[in-house]
């Protein structure tokens, strides 16, 4: 009897790459939309009136639900019960979902509504903190939905892509799927700007729109694969595969049980701590230190994410066949440090000199270099450590431990940002701009405030306040108009204010 073989739609390349492009140009969406209000802070403090911590604890918001909830455990234990198909097509539906909140919250439909006005005097406790603008409420719950989403998506497209490239090119497919999600992080800080300036009105809420729109195309894209999947799964049911051990709750005792993966779960937490909140406040520090505008600070950041896209499939394929992962993980992680410390050190120093841009764009392709290093040797050594059928909770408890540093960090350096820079202005303050003065009142908002904005129609003036007693200089002191969130705020004016008017 002749036996009767069986090629499975994995075996042919051209299906198993169409498989990957499917993956990777969902989380090629997912990954802009995570990033798409990174370059706009200064414009959301301007226009919604988000403070650095409101900033902070908005972007920290994201993995709040997978941390603490442990919504990130229960996305692998589910991927590892209904498989990836079916776990990619909900956590598409969750970033939608979220991303749609978040959209709402940041647009013009959303200011002055009922549940503006109820958010107001409501979730002012943790992790919403009493002052937090509503719209910065609202943002964070919708970030937070989508980021049960994009979580629960990233470890379902890596166990995707061993499911299609185990024993041919693993390494390569994932970082080419790594890489493709970075350009899309390079995409989010060119594009968004722009569009958030489109026609000489500024509106986040359109870059906002622009992505949402760009997940539901991801999300057909799930729904692609999912056909896909379940043709491949069909076939190695009939070609007589021995199915792998059914997956119970108890064997996540197994992945606990190992060193090398908490040492693994543990260089992942630390550096990616240092990395995504680093590219969450990048673009504003290029603004302060070299006084860039958004836009050119964003053309210079974008060579992080591309110079990483371009470089980390060459690091997967050279893994597949050298190894030399553990190499790369310490080079990567040194070239990190020294990025963050002429963030740090050289560029306050070097503020106002040629030798600034230099070492900024420099230190930037170091980290770029790095952020190719460490992913590309990561990643693809956690089916090496554990059994196929525990991958997906595998993964997912590295990024829950992940997801605990990206919760924290960017509060923390919001809150720290703060506190130590008071009455410091950001860098699209300090932009002069020439308009007509047009008479109004002197706001006080939340006590003394360092700076404010006058507002009229299209006109915008922008206006220093400061408290001194003793300074008896001779200011051209008129009352102003301040809009605060879409809202008209008027104090009386007092003595201890005087109006200094940059033209």
């Amino acid at each position: 009897m002749t036996e009767k073989i069986y090629k499975l739609l994995k075996d042919s390349p051209a299906m198993r790459w169409t498989a990957l492009v499917l993956l990777a140009s969902a989380m090629f969406f997912a990954y802009m939309f995570v990033d798409i209000l990174s370059p706009l802070q200064a414009m959301l403090q301007e226009t919604k009136g988000w403070d650095p911590a409101a900033y902070g604890t908005y972007q920290g918001s994201e993995t709040f639900l997978n941390v603490f909830v442990f919504f990130l455990i229960f996305a692998g234990i589910i991927l590892d019960k209904i498989g990836v198909r079916n776990t990619a097509l909900l956590s598409g539906a969750l970033m939608v979902i979220g991303a749609y909140l978040k959209y709402w919250a940041v647009s013009e439909g959303f200011t002055g509504g009922a549940t503006d006005e109820y958010l107001k005097n409501f979730w002012n406790f943790f992790p919403f903190y009493e002052g937090m603008p509503s719209s910065a409420k609202m943002a964070a719950l919708g970030f937070m939905i989508f980021g049960c989403g994009v979580e629960m998506a990233g470890i379902t497209v890596s166990k995707g892509i061993v499911k299609w490239f185990k024993g041919k090119e693993m390494a390569l497919a994932m970082g080419l799927e790594m890489a493709i999600a970075r350009i899309g992080v390079a995409a989010a800080v060119l594009i968004s700007p722009a569009i958030a300036n489109m026609g000489g009105v500024k509106d986040v809420s359109r870059s906002v729109l622009f992505c949402v729109i760009l997940l539901l195309i991801g999300f057909i894209a799930f729904c692609v694969y999912f056909v896909m999947d379940k043709k491949l799964e069909k076939q190695m049911g009939e070609s007589g595969e021995e199915p792998e051990e059914p997956f119970q709750i108890k064997d996540l005792g197994l992945i606990f049980s190992s060193k090398v993966f908490w040492i693994v779960a543990l260089l992942c937490v630390l550096y990616y701590s240092a990395i995504f909140p680093f590219q969450k406040y990048a673009i504003n520090m290029l603004q302060c230190n070299l006084d860039f505008t958004a836009e050119k600070a964003g053309m210079i950041f974008s060579v992080f994410p591309l110079g990483a896209a371009a470089i980390t499939p060459l690091l997967g394929n050279f893994l597949d066949r050298k190894g030399k992962g553990a190499s790369m993980l310490i080079y990567g992680a040194f070239l990190m440090i020294i990025c963050h410390l002429a963030f740090a050190l050289a560029l306050p120093a070097l503020k106002g000199s040629i030798a600034g841009p230099i070492v900024a764009f420099t230190s930037i392709v170091l980290l770029g270099i790095s952020f190719s290093l460490v992913p590309a040797a990561l990643w693809p050594s956690v089916p090496k450590l554990v059994d196929n059928r525990l991958l997906g909770s595998a993964y997912a408890v590295i990024f829950w431990i992940q997801n605990i540093g990206l919760f924290a960090f960017p509060m923390i350096i919001g809150k720290v940002l703060a506190a130590v820079n008071p009455g410091i202005e950001d860098a699209d303050f300090r932009q002069p701009r020439r308009i007509r003065t047009v008479p109004g009142s002197v706001v006080k908002s939340r006590g003394q405030e360092k700076r404010i904005w006058f507002g009229i129609t299209q006109y915008q003036e922008r206006l220093e306040i400061r408290n001194d007693k003793s300074d008896n200089g001779n200011y051209d002191v008129v009352p102003v108009i301040f809009i605060n969130s879409g809202k008209l705020l008027l104090v009386p004016y007092t003595k201890d204010f005087r109006r200094i008017t940059r033209f």
